[in-house]
């Protein structure tokens, strides 16, 4: 492969954020196979390991890793999109330990101490923010996240502000600031469980269907921008309408959470109404991958880039949007909330949304930070295999968790009378549970295979070819 370096050299900055993100990525994926052995399992890990704490682990191994991602993207992309170094690439590192530190403290915490004395220890009495799903860390480790959001969009900030501005970087901004300031709705704990649940959603809904939705339109077009050599002026008109879409659906959307937990009744039209729309700004990423790969004007070495770029869109209106739509609307909500089905519409959502996007940026990211323009061609085909078993490992997962979500609404909530109790549903579903496992061990190996790609070096007579072509470059 043709040699590259990177244009600025505080891009090198998003190196040590991707390697995190990998790391902690297969870390969430380890901890997810053992819960679904604990559901056909009852006793496995435990009481080392029991189940809350193991999901606990699961999820908030999925938000940092996912910030980590994030944060290298944006360390990556703003020095490139401003045509500027980065503001201070030393304050990126420092920040980098810190929030690496943090996170890696609260996990042991989880698997060390017995949560409610976690929750003593740091100070839950003087400010209690903990015990809520996705939000369970502790007061200094949602202060510290504070603080490192804050450097972190100082830093990228003051960078777009000194160099210049395009419209991939402006939207990636205002994600990320955005998901900052619905963060600090986490600091909210109200007495009365209504508004509580409504604060809660402010910063789940409104980071997944909201402001991340920002970021992750923002990286496909950057990949897409590189990869495919087409004018930004007609990527930029593409994201503009995907952002618009985003976000008037996504923020109304926020309606079908608010159906059953005490809130006004005309928003179970509101967010039936707008939840339907919500695939659409999804249906039209599709649109847009498949259009901007078919009016490339090159053909970039790095087609494994490719692939994850335009699975992002696919697979994320797979998730996101059908399997969102299945049971957004009130009436259907009535029986599914909570249900299996909400399992599987979570699961494919975040792989296809998120998942797949920063690995895009780390695809097409990482062989110029080790000074290549791609991986070689050996690397890229197991690549690419590592992107089909993995999509299809989760593909059975999903389609398990649907089957069971099915039977459970119709074995437990749908009779009037009869209804079958909660644990006896369980024993019904312990088939789809299985194949859950199956799934999982599957996505596991294709996770294992994607990591093995970085350390496989070109075949010899690609070795050859790629040398050939150094040393014409070096004499002309």
């Amino acid at each position: 492969m043709q040699p590259a370096t990177i244009k600025y050299q505080s891009q090198a900055v998003a190196k040590l954020y991707f390697i995190a993100a990998l790391g902690l990525f297969t870390g969430q994926i380890v901890f997810g196979l053992s819960l679904g052995l604990q559901y056909v399992i009852g006793d496995f890990l435990f009481p080392a390991i029991p189940f809350n704490i193991a999901r606990m682990v699961h999820t908030n191994l999925l938000i940092v890793w996912l910030l980590f991602g994030f944060m290298g993207a944006a360390y990556y992309m703003v020095p490139e999109e401003s045509e500027t170094e980065l503001y201070s690439p030393l304050f990126a590192k420092v920040l980098f330990w810190v929030f690496l530190a943090a996170g890696a403290a609260t996990i042991l915490g989880y698997l060390l101490v017995p949560y409610a004395k976690l929750a003593e220890m740091t100070g839950n009495d003087l400010l209690a923010t903990m015990g809520r799903e996705f939000l369970e860390q502790p007061l200094p480790t949602k202060l510290g996240i504070v603080v490192v959001a804050l450097g972190f969009l100082f830093n990228i900030s003051m960078t777009v502000l000194k160099g210049r501005k395009t419209a991939i970087s402006m939207v990636l901004l205002m994600g990320l600031w955005g998901l900052a300031l619905m963060f600090l709705f986490s600091f909210v704990n109200p007495s009365n469980l209504v508004r509580d649940k409504m604060y809660w959603w402010f910063v789940v809904h409104l980071w997944v269907e909201g402001t991340w939705e920002l970021i992750m339109a923002s990286l496909l077009a950057f990949v897409l921008v590189k990869t495919t050599g087409v004018d930004r002026e007609v990527i930029d008109k593409w994201m503009y309408m995907i952002v618009a879409f985003a976000l008037i659906t996504g923020i109304l959307g926020t309606g079908h959470h608010f159906y059953f937990i005490g809130l006004p009744g005309y928003w179970h039209w509101v967010g039936s109404v707008f939840s339907a729309m919500e695939p659409i700004p999804f249906f039209m990423m599709t649109l847009f991958a498949f259009n901007m790969v078919q009016r490339r004007r090159r053909e970039h070495p790095n087609q494994a880039a490719v692939l994850w770029a335009v699975g992002t869109a696919v697979i994320g209106f797979l998730g996101a949007g059908v399997w969102g739509f299945i049971h957004t609307l009130s009436t259907v909500n009535y029986y599914t909330h909570g249900s299996q089905v909400t399992a599987a519409h979570g699961h494919l959502a975040f792989y296809g949304a998120y998942v797949l996007v920063v690995l895009a940026i780390i695809s097409y990211a990482m062989p110029i930070l080790r000074g290549r323009e791609a991986n070689p061609l050996r690397a890229q085909r197991v690549e690419m295999w590592s992107f089909w078993i993995m999509s299809i490992g989760m593909a059975v997962m999903v389609l398990a968790l649907s089957g069971a979500g099915i039977l459970q609404v119709w074995l437990q909530r749908m009779p009037t009378t009869g209804a079958m109790p909660f644990m006896a549903t369980q024993d019904q579903l312990v088939f789809f549970y299985w194949v859950r496992v199956a799934g999982g061990v599957m996505f596991l190996l294709g996770l294992l295979a994607y990591l093995s790609s970085f350390f496989i070096g070109p075949a010899a007579d690609e070795e050859s070819l790629s040398l050939g072509v150094s040393t014409r470059l070096q004499r002309a």
